[in-house]
């Protein structure tokens, strides 16, 4: 009888394993079946058909509506309530766009989002009631640290690493004027601690700024804080370990990541007029198309072409100094033109007298022409006494992180 009973209690057993098991494997078809919520945009998708698609070459609001069933009349109706907050006439070609259309059997379109870039966006009330907001999907902010060391390029050496080619605008920026990309030298270093953001923790979105930085070059360290000095504007600057200003008068060049295809000399042969000449000017080669800056603050004093130097713009800077840029596809300033250092002027061309695409820069100090890199410019202003000793506390532990970082070698 004992061995029945155990024989019982065991069976029993098993078959509250095997209903166990049963229920749980019931549980886990049916949490299989029950589709997750997906949320984007402050919209639960599910409760919408969805259309994803993005502006094609030619697309216009207009045609998008009218592809998915919204009328003209409807169309001119919403066009007119928003048009403070969105110009649908400005939509563009590449950027994503989405249509969250009613689960009714007419499919009727509920709203429609745009995405200015990859953080904000524009959700259009196209329903029963039409408005337009503007919003941003959720960042957040990571602190990230990086040593490099050059072997050819600046973007090589952040490449080689899988960095974005976004730290290289960053890093050119801020030592514009104190270095000289078109010299860098094989086994130059430098270190950075910045910050970047990302989109639901995940998807990259960007610099969102950098805290310090140093570049060693020549065997020379050059140090770089960002630090606020004019609260009105809310844009810091950069200053060295001295609180010496690493901003200059003028930009070491007008545009970035090109190469000095012919210096200033009075002597060299002018490769359209076959002759010998002067050469008064700085040639930077570059892409078709690639953006001009202006190289200070300054006026434009002339705006226009000749049958030598294509289309040209001159900036006068002050009573001592003048730029001129030469042979660009296109100007994008006008005369009598206030400009800011590195504002864009024009694009790189190559009309006049110019064999392939580049722009010639020139420069004048009281009324006559030469070489840039020969002159000693003037600076900009350094961090005033009374901030200076906040400005030594505020570098301190940045100071203390950034060189604890060790520099790559080759």
């Amino acid at each position: 009888m004992k061995k029945l009973g155990l024989l019982v209690m065991l069976m029993l057993a098993m078959t509250a394993c095997n209903d166990d098991e049963k229920e749980q494997a019931v549980n886990e078809v049916e949490t299989k079946k029950i589709p997750a919520l997906e949320k984007q945009y402050g919209f639960v998708l599910n409760d919408f058909e969805v259309i994803r698609d993005t502006i094609r070459s030619g697309d216009s609001f207009g045609y998008i509506m009218d592809q998915n069933g919204v009328g003209h009349g409807k169309v001119f109706e919403v066009a007119e309530k928003v048009k403070d907050t969105f110009n649908p006439a400005r939509i563009t070609a590449g950027k994503k766009y989405m249509i969250l259309k009613a689960k009714d059997s007419a499919k009727t379109p509920q709203y429609f989002i745009y995405e200015n870039d990859k953080i904000n966006y524009t959700v259009v009330s196209i329903g029963d009631s039409i408005y337009a907001e503007k919003k941003k999907r959720p960042v957040t902010v990571k602190q990230r640290e990086v040593s490099g060391v050059i072997t050819s390029s600046l973007s090589e050496a952040m490449q080689a690493q899988g960095l974005s080619n976004l730290l290289v605008y960053e890093l050119s920026n801020i030592y514009q004027w104190s270095i000289d990309f078109f010299k860098l030298q094989k086994g130059d270093q430098f270190k950075m601690v910045y910050q970047e953001k990302y989109i639901d923790d995940t998807i990259f979105a960007g610099i969102e700024k950098v805290d310090a930085a140093v570049f060693k070059h020549s065997d020379r360290p050059y140090y770089a804080f960002s630090y606020m000095t004019d609260s009105i504007s809310g844009q810091p600057s950069f200053y060295d370990e001295e609180a010496k200003a690493l901003q200059s008068f003028f930009l070491k060049a007008p545009l970035n990541y090109s190469r000095i295809s012919s210096r200033f000399t009075k002597r060299r042969f002018h490769p359209v007029q076959k002759r010998w000449k002067a050469h008064l000017g700085t040639d930077y080669a570059a892409p078709h198309g690639t953006p001009i800056v202006s190289t200070a603050n300054g006026t434009v004093i002339a705006s226009g072409y000749t049958s030598g130097n294509g289309n040209y713009v001159k900036v006068r800077h002050n009573g001592k100094y003048t730029t001129q840029y030469l042979h660009m596809s296109k100007r994008a300033v006008r005369n009598g033109q206030s400009v800011k250092q590195g504002d864009v002027i024009g694009y790189v061309g190559s009309t006049g007298l110019a064999t392939g695409p580049h722009v010639c820069y020139r420069f004048w100090v009281n009324g006559k022409q030469v070489d840039p890199f020969r002159q000693n410019l003037p600076s900009a202003e350094h961090i005033t006494d009374n901030l200076k000793d906040d400005y030594f506390n505020h570098i301190e532990s940045i100071r203390a992180e950034l060189d604890q970082i060790p520099y790559k070698s080759i």
